[in-house]
């Protein structure tokens, strides 16, 4: 299978942090964003994976690369898992030349996944799913060899933050889109079900992202491009088995390190006194 992992975005809600970073090399507990995201399309069964970058973005290459000068370190098992997984499937890097939206970066693929089916996942998104989310969406592909989208239902104040869908449930969990829209408004939402950011897509989203003309701030909008297809031929969108931890913003990101911090023994131990005492002493209003 192969998978493109979109990571060519300018982080502006985390700066200035990511003033000469990658959002995607941000921590999470021990580990960039970036690897989670890699070790879950290496545990769906991918094989070759694309990831997209931007100017400013060296650090992701340079991440998966070989570092001569931590040789003497390479029996630390961090960096041996690492390694480890830099050699279970292929990782390219194409670069996006203008931030252009989400469908501007997956058309930068388009020589590389030519006429197969491919993965999607995004560069500031984990999942914890068994099986893997990329598998349960590739089950639903061979099924129906259609697109496929996740999605899982938003609460009304966040709906201007997704590409809302709409449509029939033809399989428990399973709907067809007839209608997509990119941030609506509450008002003009169709419905409260959320594209979480995870696809298996065919080679006609190619020619329908030629045809999709930018939309908010822009940007050519996969959801728009999306909608465009789904005119044509059918696609669907799917609800999933498992968790979404979208490092979006700040508060996010800080969440997302205290959910994964609180499964690993040592540090749940450490961080239940900090955490008791910070409650405790929080100020009142």
């Amino acid at each position: 299978m192969r998978v493109v992992i979109p990571a060519a975005g300018l982080g502006t809600r985390f700066l200035p942090a990511t003033k000469s970073q990658p959002k995607e090399m941000l921590p999470v507990v021990d580990r960039p964003i970036i690897q989670y995201v890699v070790e879950e399309a290496v545990a769906a069964g991918a094989n070759d994976i694309l990831i997209v970058t931007g100017r400013g973005k060296r650090a992701l290459e340079d991440y998966f690369d070989h570092n001569p000068e931590l040789a003497r370190w390479n029996d630390r098992p961090e960096l041996r898992t690492l390694d480890e997984l830099s050699q279970k499937a292929r990782i390219h890097f194409v670069r996006q030349r203008e931030p252009k939206g989400l469908a501007d970066a997956i058309a930068c693929a388009r020589h590389h996944t030519g006429s197969d089916a491919f993965g999607v996942l995004l560069g500031d998104t984990i999942h914890r799913c068994d099986p893997p989310l990329l598998q349960q969406l590739w089950t639903r592909y061979e099924r129906h060899h259609a697109p496929i989208l996740a999605v899982e239902p938003v609460p009304d104040e966040k709906v201007r933050d997704y590409g809302i869908i709409d449509g029939p449930e033809v399989e428990p969990g399973l709907y067809r889109c007839e209608r997509l829209v990119e941030k609506p408004t509450l008002d003009d939402a169709p419905s409260r079900i959320g594209i979480t950011g995870a696809y298996v897509l065919t080679p006609e989203i190619y020619s329908a992202i030629d045809r999709t003309s930018p939309g908010a701030n822009g940007e050519v909008q996969l959801t728009d491009a999306l909608q465009l297809l789904a005119r044509e031929r059918p696609v669907y969108a799917t609800t999933f088995r498992g968790t979404r931890h979208d490092i979006g913003d700040r508060f996010l990101w800080i969440k997302t390190n205290l959910e994964f911090a609180m499964r690993v023994p040592e540090l749940r131990e450490q961080l239940r006194p900090i955490l008791a005492k910070l409650l405790r002493d929080e100020p009142p209003g």
